[in-house]
Formats: structure tokens, C-alpha cells, sequence
């Protein structure tokens, strides 16, 4: 009995599997070409960032083969695009909102995120490594800045009414 209900689930499982591969998301869309890439301080720099970063802070990403089966594909492209959301290294001259915060993610291991490494384990930087890519990433900036948002701003306070 317990051989029926394991085949079943088995069966019932793998359907679902078959089936969620028609969901559209996900999907690897062509290469979207490089707008502009930053003016680079250092081939070292670009070399760090293409290792670390490039698959999902730039339009060149490297696909890999577990990319194109869902439900992998959803979380894959969900990170890429939210990584170009934040810094994209191929629309240099578009907003980039994540540069405030690179240093703190880089140096806290937040960027790469631990699960992208085991699969990935060239993008792993040493700490020299981490401190040369932000140092030329910093080095970068400051000779091809990209548009920022704006700073924040507090909110008003409404004027106070006297009470006399």
C-alpha cells in the first residue's frame, strides 16, 4: 500500500515539475548589449568585477544549464534582474541605486550572496581581492560618475500653531 501511495506522489510530483516549465517566467532572454560600461580605472578593477559581479550586475550574464528549469529559473532571474536593478555595469550612464551601499555588502558578505558561491566558486574573493575591487570600484566613481537618485529628504514638519 505504501509502495502505491509512494508511486502516486512520485507521479503527482513530477507532473507538477512537467508543468510549471510552461510558466513563462524565467525565461533567458537574448543578450541585451552593453549600453555603457563605467570608464574603468584599471583592467584589474573590471577583471575583479566581471569575476564577482557580472553575472547579475551586467547584461553579460553566464546562464548556466539549471537556468532553464523552472522552478530554479524563477529564483535565477528574479536575483539577476533585482542585481541590475540595483548596479548594472553595462547601462553605466542609467541610475544606478545600489552604489551607496556596495562597500557594506561586499565587506559583510552580503555580495556574493552565499548561495550563488558553491556553484560559483570563482566569484569567491579573498580579502585583499574584496579590498582591490572596492578601492578601484571607488577609484572608478570617482572618474566616471553614474546619475544617482537624489538624496533623501525628511519629511516637512507642518509650522506649529502657537497657543496663546
Amino acid at each position: 500500500m505504501r509502495r502505491k501511495y509512494l508511486a502516486w506522489s512520485l507521479a503527482i510530483v513530477g507532473a507538477l515539475v512537467a508543468l510549471i516549465q510552461f510558466v513563462p517566467y524565467g525565461r533567458i532572454d537574448p543578450p541585451e548589449p552593453a549600453r555603457r560600461e563605467p570608464g574603468w580605472d584599471s583592467p584589474q578593477t573590471r577583471a575583479l568585477a566581471q569575476r564577482a559581479c557580472f553575472d547579475c550586475h551586467s547584461n553579460q550574464t553566464v546562464w548556466p544549464w539549471y537556468a532553464l528549469i523552472a522552478p530554479a529559473s524563477w529564483l535565477i532571474r528574479h536575483d539577476v534582474d533585482d542585481g541590475r536593478g540595483h548596479v548594472n555595469f553595462s547601462n553605466w550612464d542609467r541610475l544606478q541605486r545600489g552604489l551607496r551601499g556596495v562597500r557594506g555588502d561586499v565587506m559583510e558578505g552580503r555580495m556574493p550572496p552565499w548561495y550563488y558561491l558553491p556553484l560559483h566558486p570563482q566569484a569567491r574573493l579573498t580579502p585583499a581581492e574584496k579590498e582591490a575591487l572596492l578601492q578601484g570600484l571607488a577609484a572608478t566613481i570617482a572618474k566616471d560618475t553614474p546619475p544617482q537618485p537624489p538624496p533623501r529628504q525628511r519629511a516637512a514638519n507642518p509650522e506649529r500653531k502657537s497657543t496663546e
